[in-house]
């Protein structure tokens, strides 16, 4: 508690009653919400009545690591933190027999609700390029604005919103007819099971004593009312945020919600963290004036005793080509000169496109680098694809592996088959592959339906039985012939390069099958179903893993950079039509850009740089670029604007590429 500043101590001390922290960029929020938990439990309050949740489980687990250091593993025991969906898929657990779901529901990702999505298109007759793509979003907008079906179906406006409303009615019915939820059900679900049975939420409100709720901006309306119904009227609420770092309204987030706190809960403390701990002055005082023009909720003004520092760089380049390499080569010189970690540098861009340049220029110098926010190797589709076959044929209940297959390629199994099959597996307790092959399905389905799903569903069964004795690679490999995969791909890739990636893909995956299945040591080799454990565990860890220890330059998107810090940040594309986004300026909307462009300048510890192209190719052709306004709104004594003159000095360019040379032998003399 000694070392929290006065706000902070405040906003720790605080239960009475509930309690909002307007927490700036860089205030310590992290510190006072693991430190409001220690002082929970001083002041009496059992471990497992304090539920503490966020949004990702990076930020979970860097707030239990926090808690760790405060409590021993003894004192934390019961203690929940987490994100909102672990905490949503908790009770959901518990209490989602009660809306008619079985235990062992499983969990459907994107990919899967757009397959499943896709048969009810297929079913219905219709059903285009990214048309389930879109129906998709349109449906977790309703989930996240606790919309059902029926409520959607009533406010349809015309004959497309009724058809995508109907649409909606049928994917909710799959998806309990497959015992299974989606991401958004892991919220809508327990509210609704909250709002539904007054003695679950009596019994919720007992369990959750205080709960701590961190980004509390980014909350869109079911996670607002579900932490609503946890609290109740005069339970313990900590609600930490900032509306000037909202930037995710495209999937639901209502910085709104902070100020509707005040509505809901009369007695509601508001204490403001305006020390900032990671920022110089000046980057302070640019972020401070650009956020000014937005209109605020809460007004606030970060500052700092770190320092006055470096004035803000903007660097115009000609083009977006020079843009990749003035930027690797500036990086470059620095680091050799300073000595300081490539870890130390971030690279931050508005979309993910941005990056392909500045990874080719940074290699060409062999400067390491890591991209944020990239797609994992088993995240991509014909890698999952591949993997549920083999989770298939070692364990047959794997419902989830079966839907995802089961058209892919396509074999014209419908949607209407598979809920009728679903249906029936139910009843059976039986997963869908064994019920597939049973007689009593038979009399439920059309003779075509019925004679479809049996002949895939006995292949599948024989190729099992093979997969115990044969060797995995040669059987895997067969397996996919069978099928036709790769032709399949083909026909599914919108150009020959993309199909060609996509198979390189695949055959990336069989080669870590042949080196899984070689012999252990003691002689034996791995089956499939050891394989199959392997990659999974590998899945896993490639998800949770951790590469901040690794010296490189950070590469990402200026959202994936929220809640992240850099000494040495460069902000690219600082144009109009990129931030702002092209269609913010389209639609007016320019609240949301700025600040994002906000979040990027609190990014930077010491050292801030945006560079722009005077000339970027869109759209196939080579177009004049403006600078963004965002640049115009800083203080221009804080600024210092480069190359405004059309022939930078040529001893300046000479010095640069100087550094660059010097810094290239200094590579070399490593090797």
């Amino acid at each position: 508690m000694a070392q929290l500043n006065p706000q902070q101590q405040a906003a720790v001390n605080h239960t009475e009653t509930p309690l909002l922290v307007l927490a700036g960029a860089g205030s310590g929020k992290t510190r006072v919400i693991t430190q409001k938990i220690a002082h929970l439990m001083q002041s009496g309050m059992a471990a497992h009545h304090i539920y503490a949740v966020t949004f990702t489980n990076k930020a979970a687990k860097e707030m239990k690591a926090r808690v760790g250091q405060l409590l021993s593993q003894q004192e934390a025991k019961g203690l929940s933190v987490s994100t909102f969906h672990t905490l949503g898929l908790k009770i959901f657990r518990e209490e989602g027999h009660r809306l008619g779901f079985q235990r062992g529901f499983t969990i459907m990702d994107a990919s899967d609700s757009l397959a499943a999505l896709k048969e009810l298109l297929r079913d219905g007759g219709a059903g285009g390029l990214n048309e389930e793509e879109s129906l998709r979003d349109q449906i977790g907008h309703w989930k996240n604005d606790f919309i059902n079906p029926e409520q959607a179906l009533k406010q349809a406006s015309n004959d497309e919103e009724q058809y995508n409303a109907k649409i909606y009615q049928r994917y909710q019915r799959l998806l309990l007819a497959y015992n299974a939820v989606d991401f958004d059900d892991l919220i809508t679900q327990p509210l609704r099971l909250l709002q539904e049975h007054d003695e679950l939420r009596e019994k919720w409100q007992q369990r959750v004593r205080h709960l701590l709720v961190d980004e509390y901006q980014d909350t869109n309306a079911t996670q607002y009312e579900l932490v609503k119904l946890l609290v109740g009227k005069l339970g313990g609420l900590t609600a930490v945020g900032d509306d000037d770092q909202s930037v995710y309204a495209w999937r639901g987030a209502r910085p709104e919600n902070l100020n509707l706190l005040q509505q809901d809960y009369p007695r509601l403390k508001v204490i403001k963290l305006e020390q900032n701990y990671r920022s110089s002055r000046r980057i302070l005082h640019c972020a401070n004036q650009l956020i000014s023009k937005n209109p605020h909720l809460f007004e606030k003004r970060l500052w700092s005793d770190l320092g006055i520092g470096d004035p803000l760089r903007i660097v115009p380049c000609r083009n977006a080509e020079d843009e990749a390499e003035w930027v690797s080569s500036e990086i470059l010189s620095h680091q050799f000169r300073s000595g300081k970690n490539y870890r130390d540098y971030a690279i931050l861009y508005r979309g993910n496109f941005q990056s392909r340049l500045f990874e080719r220029s940074l290699r060409l110098r062999n400067i390491p680098y890591k991209v944020s926010g990239g797609t994992s190797f088993f995240e991509r589709s014909e890698v999952k694809d591949v993997i549920a076959y083999l989770r298939l044929l070692v364990n047959p209940n794997d419902d989830s592996a079966f839907l995802r297959i089961i058209n892919t390629p396509r074999r014209e199994i419908g949607a209407s088959t598979l809920e009728t099959l679903a249906g029936y597996a139910r009843e059976r307790e039986n997963g869908m592959l064994i019920s597939s092959l049973e007689w009593g399905l038979k009399s439920r389905l059309s003779e075509r339906a019925a004679q479809r799903l049996e002949q895939f569903s006995s292949w599948l069964t024989q190729t099992a039985e093979r997969a115990r004795h044969e060797d995995p690679l040669p059987l895997v490999k067969q397996l996919l012939e069978e099928i036709h995969y790769e032709s399949w791909l083909r026909d599914q890739a919108s150009d020959p390069k993309g199909a060609e990636r996509r198979l390189n893909n695949v055959t990336e995956l069989l080669e870590w099958i042949e080196q899984l299945a070689k012999k252990t040591n003691n002689g034996q080799q791995r089956d499939l179903t050891d394989i199959v454990n392997r990659i999974t565990l590998m899945n896993i860890l490639d998800r949770d893993s951790d590469d901040d220890s690794d010296n490189q330059v950070q590469m990402m998107t200026v959202h994936a950079a929220k809640g992240l810090e850099f000494p040495y940040v460069y902000v690219i594309g600082m144009e109009e039509e990129l931030m702002p986004h092209r269609t913010s300026i389209e639609e007016d909307n320019l609240e949301e850009e700025r600040r994002l462009a906000y979040v990027a300048i609190t990014r930077a510890q010491q050292n801030l740089t945006f560079s722009y192209a005077k000339r970027r190719r869109r759209y196939g052709e080579e177009s004049r670029c403006e600078p963004s306004r965002f640049l115009f709104e800083l203080p221009e004594e804080e600024l210092n604007w480069e190359g405004k003159e059309e022939n930078p000095d040529p001893e300046q360019r000479l010095q640069t590429g100087k550094n660059h040379l010097d810094g290239l032998k200094a590579l070399l003399a490593k090797q």
